[in-house]
């Protein structure tokens, strides 16, 4: 019997991989849980349209507690991945917009599958590691809820678990965030201006995103656990887009040579100077791993830029 899978996110970068993996996978029924103006087809984004045969979907706002217990009682799911959450690719939203979002919207989901409902054996919750200095007020509303997830983990036993990525990149990642934007200038020749590019980042490719996303749903961890997907190394962002100019170079797959223009862009503030998963303790507990490199991963990603 196929296990049912809940996705929450499936318009977003990592949602888009992730499904198509789940739609690969013979023992799985992906059900997707959307907004509920997708309820009209002719609203889905161009690629859930056109595989709208393939998943299965129910519909609820998350932020609304009533609707959110119809959809996941309509799903049945046996396991619940999280990946909706609002500011992702911009971290300084409204505090209002975080807070119902990405607070009230999880809060509501974990006590639809565990209060309401008695098929999910598992919540995989999606945390940002920016959590750990609450930079923002994204990242800031993603700790609270996280810290109700371990409440709830702590006192009712509800098997939470939470998915710490890393900076994740690789195709169909929003055009104006670092990668796709510095490889757009460089496959074009152009100049890509940014800061210092100081800060030391663990870049996973989303492939491996997805695989590690995988083996947190089916391991055995206690309630309130955390696993942090991520490649256990760091690359500064300076040195990230250097790289990715030497590559297109390398290649010649630009006519004129641009260059990072390093120093251009003031700072952001509270930028942290350094996050690197803590790949060794996710191996142990999951007997999961990085398979793809950096350097092999901006080549794939640059690959599919210049055939789209």
């Amino acid at each position: 019997m196929k296990q049912r899978v809940l996705v929450t996110g499936a318009t977003g970068f990592i949602g888009r991989a992730l499904l198509t993996h789940l739609l690969a996978q013979t023992d799985i029924t992906p059900v997707l849980l959307l907004r509920e103006p997708y309820s009209d087809p002719r609203l889905l984004p161009p690629f859930l349209a056109a595989i709208r045969t393939q998943y299965e979907a129910v519909y609820a706002d998350l932020r609304n507690f009533q609707l959110t217990v119809r959809a996941v009682r309509e799903a049945e799911p046996e396991a619940v991945i999280h990946l909706a959450a609002a500011g992702a690719t911009d971290p300084f939203l409204s505090v209002q917009t975080a807070v119902s979002h990405n607070l009230t919207g999880t809060v509501n989901l974990a006590r639809a599958c565990f209060e309401k409902n008695f098929t999910v054996r598992r919540l995989l919750v999606a945390r940002t590691p920016g959590e750990q200095s609450a930079m923002n007020s994204y990242a800031a509303s993603k700790a609270a809820a996280w810290q109700f997830c371990q409440m709830y983990g702590r006192t009712q036993n509800w098997p939470i678990h939470g998915a710490m990525i890393f900076q994740a990149y690789g195709p169909h990642q929003p055009e104006h965030t670092l990668i796709p934007a510095a490889s757009k200038a460089a496959l074009a020749g152009q100049d890509f201006p940014l800061t210092q590019g100081s800060q030391i980042k663990d870049w996973i490719y989303v492939t491996d995103v997805v695989a590690g996303l995988l083996a947190a749903l089916d391991a055995e961890l206690s309630p309130g656990t955390t696993v942090e997907l991520g490649s256990g190394q760091g690359a500064a962002v300076a040195a990230v887009v250097t790289q990715i100019y030497e590559l297109v170079q390398q290649h010649g797959w630009a006519t004129q040579a641009g260059r990072p223009l390093i120093g251009a862009l003031p700072a952001r503030p509270g930028e942290v100077p350094q996050q690197i998963a803590d790949a060794a303790s996710t191996k142990e507990l999951l007997g999961w791993e990085t398979a793809v490199s950096l350097n092999n991963g901006l080549q794939q990603y640059l690959q599919t830029l210049r055939h789209t």
